[in-house]
């Protein structure tokens, strides 16, 4: 993962948005300012980190990218209370005031794994009129004892119970194991060091709070009309391929794109496959 030039970080934004119950997220854009835009969504305990090889590549010339950081995440406001978490409400709103806040018109939504929860927060709330196109990188659609060891394997529930600890050997012990869970393919030592940096960077007791909710989002999948990509690692063992599967049973505009000895991070793992599909996808939103 390349240092960010001064050049770079001259084109690059930063804004503090306020979401959901007015609460402070740190979003930050790259890009073309007149591009598609396209809106990235990071994962339980992750940040704006994890898109780094989207947003230092070839994508800023042509389109404009966003990616924040989640409420409890990286540099957003952190609370650690459970109401700030439990309501998809909140999470919809938060996308609901970046999208407002940066006029993002017919934009493409990005979900890695949690993620795809909070699009469908959005899109249960606020409606698709201003979405052009979604992808569902090892996105999850269901939370909740139904889903655990069916659709959401090991590679999350062995982790857990020490990601959400009190004891901090415990909790970075098991976000380090974690981390290396979530990935198949080789990937440079910078790259995975960086990534249990922002993983350990989240307090436990938030890590908990988002997993203690019950969410099944098959009524806003029935529902869509937009087009949906599924970006599948057929090797994760975090998102099981069988939500990928669900999710194309189940909603009527869903296509697939496998990845073969790919894990949990398909964006990180072969980065220049997935720009060249959100790059086609975006486009093909905009034709």
């Amino acid at each position: 993962m390349t240092a960010i030039t001064q050049d770079e970080q001259r084109r690059m934004k930063v804004h503090v948005v306020r979401g959901g119950g007015g609460l402070r997220l740190h979003v930050r854009e790259w890009g073309r300012a007149d591009g598609p835009p396209i809106l990235f969504i990071h994962g339980w305990s992750q940040n704006h980190l994890c898109w780094a090889r989207q947003y230092e590549s070839e994508l800023t010339g042509e389109f404009r990218l966003v990616a924040y950081d989640l409420r409890g995440h990286g540099m957003s406001e952190a609370p650690l209370e459970p109401g700030h978490y439990i309501d998809g409400k909140l999470w919809a709103d938060d996308v609901a005031a970046i999208i407002e806040e940066l006029g993002l018109d017919q934009l493409v939504l990005v979900g890695w794994s949690y993620g795809a929860f909070i699009i469908c927060d959005y899109v249960r709330a606020y409606g698709q009129d201003r979405i052009a196109a979604i992808d569902f990188v090892e996105g999850a659609v269901k939370l909740g004892e139904a889903a655990f060891g069916t659709l959401i394997g090991p590679g999350f529930l062995d982790h857990f119970v020490g990601a959400t600890a009190d004891d901090l050997p415990t909790n970075i012990g098991a976000m380090r194991s974690f981390v290396r869970a979530c990935v198949v393919k080789p990937v440079p030592d910078d790259d995975l060091e960086t990534a249990i940096c922002w993983n350990v960077a989240v307090p436990a007791a938030i890590r908990a709070n988002l997993a203690a909710r019950e969410i099944d989002c098959d009524d806003v999948l029935t529902a869509m009309q937009v087009p949906l990509l599924v970006t599948q690692g057929r090797a994760d063992s975090v998102v099981l391929p069988a939500m990928a599967e669900h999710v194309l049973a189940t909603c009527p505009t869903a296509e697939a794109s496998w990845y073969d000895g790919t894990g949990h991070v398909p964006h990180l793992e072969d980065p220049r496959r997935f720009n060249r599909e959100l790059a086609e996808l975006t486009r093909h939103a905009h034709s």
